[in-house]
């Protein structure tokens, strides 16, 4: 059986995890805190297993699993790690021995009635599950009308289709456990011109404009964007609000 997992990113995962931004540490030390054990947690959607290492401060083991060897080649080494070839639908995991299960903007992207059967079966009694993204539209506040372009007119074509459960905050995501209030949260960087313009060509419909028309998207507002930034060698604040479905299993 095949799994239906949409993956836009192992064509670039080398520029993936260098350009992607960090989560605060705060949201592993409130998942930490919900869950029941720490001996086991499972990251699904790991890529540059950046949430696998902030959960390995708290938990014994964390399995990071993502169906892109690519992504994995890329991702960061931690001792109580262990990186898994796997889609989020079909796991070797032993069945009822997770305490947490976390996708940091990876679960818009599976088959998920498969990866609900999983959590169901891997997890045990109580455990959470916290799925977290955040939006483009979040991004940059001062560049808004740019960005706005970009996303809408630009790319506009080249959006997987599945990105609407992003643009939608994960409001619309389906999420059949018993749910948990988040806090806020809020991720930030401090970048300069290149850094931030190294980000947006991560961007899916940004790598499918590219093969598709073999010129980089980029190209249409780089010059606005940097008579915007002003000098391209100043770190501007960008900051993104966090959006969460968290629940017990």
């Amino acid at each position: 059986m095949t799994s239906h997992y949409e993956d836009h990113f192992s064509a670039h995962a080398e520029a993936y995890a260098r350009h992607r931004p960090g989560y605060p540490a705060e949201i592993y030390a409130w998942l930490a805190s919900l869950a029941k054990g720490r001996e086991v947690a499972w990251d699904v959607g790991t890529g540059n297993g950046q949430v696998a290492g902030g959960l390995a401060a708290y938990f014994e083991r964390v399995i990071a699993t993502d169906v892109s060897s690519d992504q994995l080649r890329h991702a960061m080494a931690h001792e109580r790690v262990e990186y898994r070839n796997e889609p989020a639908d079909r796991v070797t995991i032993a069945d009822g021995t997770v305490d947490l299960i976390t996708a940091g903007a990876a679960a818009h992207w599976f088959d998920l009635d498969g990866f609900y059967r999983e959590v169901r079966r891997v997890a045990k009694a109580g455990a959470v599950i916290a799925l977290w993204s955040y939006g483009p539209r979040d991004i940059a506040d001062a560049f808004e009308p740019i960005l706005h372009r970009y996303q809408e007119e630009v790319l506009r074509d080249y959006w997987p289709e599945r990105i609407r459960y992003v643009n939608e905050r994960y409001a619309t995501l389906p999420f059949p456990f018993e749910e948990v209030e988040a806090p806020r949260f809020e991720m930030s960087a401090e970048w300069t011109l290149q850094e931030f313009l190294g980000l947006l060509a991560t961007w899916s419909a940004s790598q499918r404009y590219l093969q598709e028309r073999g010129r980089h998207p980029l190209d249409e507002i780089a010059a606005e964007l940097k008579e915007a930034w002003g000098d391209v060698d100043v770190r501007r604040r960008i900051a993104w609000p966090i959006f969460f479905r968290v629940g017990r299993v």
